[in-house]
This record gives structure tokens, sequence and C-alpha cells, in this order.
């Protein structure tokens, strides 16, 4: 059972970062506050926060939709999985032609008030974040059985909170590594495997059965 549960934490942890990790208007946010130096902490826990509660949202509703209507779990596995290979897809054309984040550092100081609100633009105003926590994440954890569904949660929950403090906190270190588009390639081609493995596996999964 320790490595069933094992194993749902480091695919929630896998899944969500592999999800988060890309170029785009969130990431290049918080990688501007952490080079300024400037509201990192509330930046940082907004966005752990948001993601957390989130995917929870989206494993309990969808585990509660598949416990009701069977025929529904095995229609929304199937429909992550498609869309896992295609996320992975995707990311092997970044791979090909990959891009580079940047974030600029200088400049006054910003309002607390005023940043969380940009933050919570970029976070909720944006459709691929539920896309990605709600409906994808909660597809996926909503295929774990019993308490592993919440060790899903956990490693899911684990990923943001590790790439969003690095993202903040080592901004200064990690900035340059960022803006350099062989570093992105290696990133997306690994993305790129994760999200294969893991449509695959939901496919296996529904078809096996």
């Amino acid at each position: 059972m320790e490595q069933l549960n094992s194993s749902s934490f480091v695919t929630g942890f896998g899944l969500t970062l592999g999800l988060i990790v890309a170029i785009g208007a969130q990431n290049a946010f918080v990688l501007r506050q952490g080079l300024r130096r400037e509201h990192v902490l509330p930046v940082v826990v907004f966005c752990i926060v948001a993601d957390l509660l989130l995917i929870a949202a989206g494993v309990g509703g969808m585990a509660r939709l598949v416990a009701a209507h069977p025929a529904v779990g095995t229609a929304v596995a199937v429909g992550g999985a498609v869309f896992l290979l295609g996320y992975g897809a995707r990311a092997a054309l970044r791979a090909l032609h990959p891009g580079v984040l940047q974030a600029q550092g200088e400049g006054g100081a910003t309002p607390l008030a005023r940043v969380m609100v940009q933050l919570a633009g970029f976070t909720l105003l944006n459709p691929h974040t539920y896309l990605d926590t709600v409906v994808l994440v909660g597809s996926v954890g909503a295929q774990h059985a019993g308490v592993m569904k919440w060790y899903f949660t956990a490693g899911a929950a684990s990923a943001s909170g590790v790439w969003f403090a690095a993202l903040g906190y080592g901004a200064r270190l990690v900035a340059p590594w960022f803006q350099r588009p062989a570093a992105w390639r290696v990133l997306d081609a690994a993305v790129a495997v994760v999200m294969a493995i893991l449509g695959g596996g939901l496919l296996w999964s529904v078809f096996s059965a």
C-alpha cells in the first residue's frame, strides 16, 4: 500500500511539474518579482495556494463524478490521456524551436495590492489554469482509488510549491538558465517524455481493465 501511495504522489508531482514548467505570463511575473526581490513571499504563497485549491477541487469533483457515473470515468480518462499525449507532442515541437523566459527586474517599487491584483489576473483569468488544474490534473487524480487520490493531490501541490519557490526565491540564480534556448530544449523534451508516459499509462489502465 505504501508503494502505491508513493507512486500516486510521484505521479501527481510529475504531472503538475510538467504542466506548470512553461514559458507563460504567470511564470514571467513570478520571476520578475523574484528579480526585484519585491513581495516574493505573498506572490509565491498565492500561486501555491491557488494551485492547491484548484487541484483539490478538481480531484474531489472528478472523483465524485466518476463514482456516480462509471462510464464518465472512462470517458474522462480517455480524454485526459489524449490531452496528455497532445500536450507532450506540443512540448516536443517546442523542443525543436525553443524560446526563452525573460522578466524585467528593474523599475520603481510596486504596491503589494497592485502586485497581487496583477498576479490574480495572470492566474485566475487564464482559461488554461482551469484546464490544467481542475480538468486535467483532476481527471488523472480521480483515477486513483481511495486515499491514493489525496497522495496524488499532495504530490501535485508539492510540485507547485517547489516550482514557485524556486522561481521566486532563486530568480537571480535561475534567470540566466531560463534565457538559454538550449535549456528549454532539454526541459521541453523531458516534459514530452513524461506526458507520453502518463498518457500511455492512462490508456493502458482503461483498455486493459
